[in-house]
């Protein structure tokens, strides 16, 4: 660091608290923009201290993050396990016996500058239209078993989608670990004893290791789980609880043997008392179940998890307590929290690890001197609370738009109140289908879509612009369209087929 950088309080150490997903992408993600400003970059965690590690689920947006990282996608998955993943698909959330996919890509396209489901819903009201499932290329995909990357040709129906990855988080963190210390990056094995404070500003100065070992820095990066170390622990900064709209606050998480070639989707099956996940990787499935402890108890969440697991189970099954909400700050003084230590929304939409890339990517944006402008704070919270609000609305409308009275869990969500935000965005929907559009935030006119339709929230009319299209000739163009889905779709090459010739991770050390 150079003289004119000391003067102008330039930031020559982070400190980053806490490694797994969140403390290593966090290196990652940093040591690869500053490493040529010369900022000494550490990183404090303990090997006796486990990780959550069940993220193992994500969203396109990830693949941003790892082109940024320069990381060759054959080599990542190959030392990852992973699979690809053009959706979620959500069993017995509307009605039990019902299935419908979130997917990664869009329904149909424009006609007439009129949006695809409003000319879709015109001819369902008709009699005219499939299930809107039948015009969404990586649905059908998905429902095949089949991947290949999406098109280039931006006029070719083969660019109307994206994917995403299931990986062993584990091995994911273990990847950027060696990226990260191929860069620079310190890792110092131990556990925080101490967090000292400074007294005239509350940042954070140093923490002490039970070993007696002092480490200093300028910027703090909280990445210590649900404890919250420094951001909570130390600075008292407060929680957001909205267990009273998302009221699951445990999980159970256990591997299990593949007995089928992977899908290249993950499942979330609703159950009595809240939700399961499946997420098949090369080597494994990944399998949890989501649940609110006033319905159901530990063990049997348990025996039902393990109960219905495809093969059979590695370990036995983990625990976990969480409380949904945020901080009230995730950037607070000198420290910012990312990860589980901001905050936590289920796994429902996979949007863990999304949120620790937006964590890291807008840090980046209103990267700091060592005063850690107000200004700066104000700004990184404004943009990580509408991620989190608009995540947890979504979160909630898969729980508000059910139909299922089968347990008191469901009887009890479907009648729960819903934030004002969401009750907006449906009554809009349900007038004449339309989807709330917003600058920032996550979720994009095709998810809210999938969800809507998929747990029949159905609208009472359609934008009347549609209407500016003959029917006859809308009808003609929604049955080219189903007609050339399933054809693109049948041409693709099954999933484990790519996979195999692409990334076997079979052999990878």
């Amino acid at each position: 660091m150079n003289e004119a950088d000391q003067e102008s309080g330039a930031i020559q150490k982070i400190v980053i608290v806490g490694g797994g997903t969140a403390g290593w992408m966090t290196a990652a993600g940093l040591s690869a923009v500053l490493g040529d400003a010369r900022i000494t970059i550490e990183l404090v965690e303990s090997a006796e201290i486990g990780t959550v590690g069940v993220g193992e689920a994500t969203v396109p947006h990830i693949r941003n993050f790892n082109a940024k990282l320069g990381l060759d996608e054959a080599d990542f998955m190959r030392k990852t396990q992973a699979t690809y993943k053009l959706g979620i698909e959500f069993r017995d959330w509307g009605k039990k016996g019902e299935g419908y996919i979130h997917p990664f890509g869009a329904f149909g396209q424009a006609i007439g500058g009129v949006a695809f489901h409003q000319h879709w819903l015109r001819a369902k009201m008709r009699g005219e239209a499939d299930d809107i499932e039948a015009y969404s290329l990586p649905i059908i995909a998905a429902r095949l078993n089949r991947f290949a990357p999406p098109s280039p040709d931006q006029r070719s129906l083969g660019s109307t989608f994206s994917y995403a990855y299931q990986f062993d988080a584990g091995l994911y963190a273990q990847y950027l670990r060696a990226y990260s210390e191929a860069r620079g990056v310190r890792r110092i094995e131990g556990k925080i004893q101490d967090v000292a404070l400074r007294g005239e500003d509350g940042f954070v100065e140093a923490v002490t290791l039970e070993s007696g070992q002092r480490i200093e820095g300028d910027l703090f990066i909280d990445c210590s789980g649900f404890r919250g170390l420094l951001i909570e622990q130390a600075m008292k900064t407060g929680y957001e609880d909205w267990t009273h709209w998302l009221p699951c606050d445990r999980a159970a998480a256990v591997p299990c043997d593949s007995v089928e070639p992977p899908t290249p989707y993950t499942r979330a099956t609703s159950d009595e008392a809240g939700w399961r996940w499946r997420i098949p990787l090369q080597h494994r499935v990944g399998n949890g179940y989501v649940y609110c402890s006033s319905y159901i108890s530990d063990d049997e969440a348990a025996r039902v998890l393990v109960s219905k697991l495809d093969g059979k189970a590695q370990q036995d099954p983990r625990f976990l307590r969480f409380m949904t909400g945020r901080r009230k700050k995730q950037w607070n003084r000198n420290v910012v929290a990312i990860g589980l230590a901001s905050g936590f929304l289920e796994p429902l939409e996979s949007t863990s690890i999304h949120l620790i890339q937006v964590a890291i990517t807008t840090l980046l944006e209103l990267f700091p001197e060592k005063g850690c402008a107000q200004a700066d704070q104000d700004e990184y919270n404004r943009v990580m609370d509408l991620e989190f609000e608009r995540i947890r609305d979504f979160l909630v409308l898969h729980y508000h738009a059910t139909q299922r009275d089968d347990s008191s869990f469901w009887r009890d969500k479907a009648a729960a109140p819903i934030p004002d935000s969401l009750a907006y965005k449906m009554e809009l929907f349900r007038d004449r289908g339309m989807v709330v559009k917003y600058r920032d935030g996550f979720f994009l006119e095709p998810s809210w879509l999938a969800v809507y339709l998929g747990q029949n929230i159905l609208p009472r009319g359609y934008d009347p612009m549609a209407d500016s299209v003959d029917p006859v000739e809308a009808a003609r163009k929604l049955a080219e369209l189903k007609a050339a889905v399933r054809r693109t779709a049948e041409s693709m090459p099954g999933h484990q087929t790519f996979i195999e010739k692409f990334c076997d991770a079979r052999g990878a050390a």
